[in-house]
């Protein structure tokens, strides 16, 4: 099927970098995926990729000449990626699948669109726009995202056994994009092969799993994944989702950030060991480790306890956003403590070693136990102790 789209759409996905790019290329390369779904549901577009008849080589050598810079990010598999302004355009030559493993593929280059939109996942992701705001749309993939229907091209039995992945992909994008129930054929074919999952490298499992989290509400995806095993082949510890259901509604109420990190914590149990287990098996960043490190023990840490002085307490120790992140966790009386977040500017401990030196106190590992000793007991203070009688204190430790 062929439409076209209308003004609003084309000024939206087809930007003055976009032309550029398809004017060098000519009638050889189209939009593709995810940018034309979105702009056909009115969504915010993301990243724009291009599909070519051209291959790589060819692709560069135009896109050269033409004055573009480009990076063989995936030349072997047909991809290079063109940078305008700063932001990069990946452009993939078309292709068929030879063999799948289901981790790997062994692709041929082709020419025909309708082969290379057969080996994408999801009827919704096989759409393909051309310079002049033309749509092509082999399986039918328009009416299914206005639908909102989460659905494999050809047999989902074979889209899953071709690539595991595709299972974490079909709750993502359902999470995102899907209404009403899931498709029954996808479905059972996530069920029969979740343990497949396993045999995933853990960093696109990762990639997969923080995008799902970040749709507006993940729960529904997660529940079936729960229910047919997949959450379980890749993350046991998940084994409570009401707590992910209580940050959620506390979420909607407050119009707080849809932090996948802090998600990925409510899902967790509230030991500091168990989580860092998980933050390593799942490669994050150590920012993101420690992210997950503090949100496992300042809930418990709250207990409840709104106080000023308790929560001015923990700002001062953890920061505002892991102490904005635990209060969503933690529920309570929440509007009193974001007000006091926004409204209190963490102090600075008014010594220095300098300043215990001076008094007295001897060179070495008593110095920074005298500091130490002086700031808990300027916190428990509630921080009002100024310089002068944070002094006074630090002279009984001589």
């Amino acid at each position: 099927m062929t439409a076209k789209l209308d003004d609003a759409q084309k000024q939206k996905i087809l930007t003055p970098d976009v032309q550029k790019l398809l004017k060098a290329l000519q009638d050889e390369a189209r939009v593709v995926g995810g940018a034309v779904r979105d702009v056909i549901l009115g969504r915010k577009i993301g990243d724009i990729d291009f599909a070519t008849t051209l291959p790589p080589e060819k692709t560069t050598e135009i896109l050269n000449a033409a004055g573009f810079k480009t990076v063989p990010t995936g030349f072997a598999h047909g991809t290079i990626t063109a940078v305008l302004n700063g932001t990069g355009y990946e452009i993939t030559t078309l292709r068929r699948d030879l063999e799948t493993d289901g981790r790997h593929a062994k692709v041929a280059f082709t020419d025909n669109w309708q082969q290379d939109a057969a080996r994408r996942d999801f009827t919704m992701n096989a759409l393909y726009v051309d310079a002049e705001g033309t749509l092509f749309d082999f399986f039918n993939g328009v009416e299914d995202a206005q639908a909102g229907r989460v659905r494999f091209i050809g047999d989902a039995r074979a889209r899953v056994q071709e690539d595991f992945l595709r299972i974490l992909r079909f709750f993502r994008i359902y999470a995102h994009f899907g209404k009403g129930d899931m498709d029954s054929e996808g479905l059972a074919a996530c069920r029969e092969f979740a343990a497949l999952v396993q045999g995933l490298s853990i960093e696109r499992v990762t990639n997969e799993f923080l995008k799902l989290l970040k749709a507006d509400y993940p729960l529904t995806s997660l529940r079936l994944m729960k229910d047919c095993g997949v959450l379980n082949a890749f993350l046991p510890e998940a084994t409570d989702l009401a707590r992910l259901q209580a940050l959620l509604e506390t979420e909607k109420k407050f119009g707080c950030c849809q932090e996948p990190l802090v998600r990925f914590s409510a899902l967790l149990p509230m030991r500091e060991n168990t989580v860092m287990a998980v933050a390593k098996k799942f490669k994050l960043s150590n920012r993101d480790s420690a992210t997950l490190a503090v949100l496992a023990t300042l809930p418990a840490l709250l207990n409840g306890n709104l106080a000023p002085a308790h929560i001015r307490a923990l700002v001062y120790r953890h920061g505002a956003e892991a102490c904005r992140a635990a209060i969503y966790l933690n529920g309570g009386r929440i509007s009193e403590a974001l007000t006091l977040l926004a409204s209190w500017k963490i102090p600075v401990f008014p010594l220095k070693g300098d300043d215990v030196v001076r008094l007295g106190v001897s060179a070495g590992p008593k110095i920074g136990e005298t500091l130490r000793a002086v700031e808990e007991w300027w916190i428990k203070g509630d921080f009002k102790a100024d310089r002068g009688v944070c002094l006074k204190e630090a002279s009984k430790h001589k």
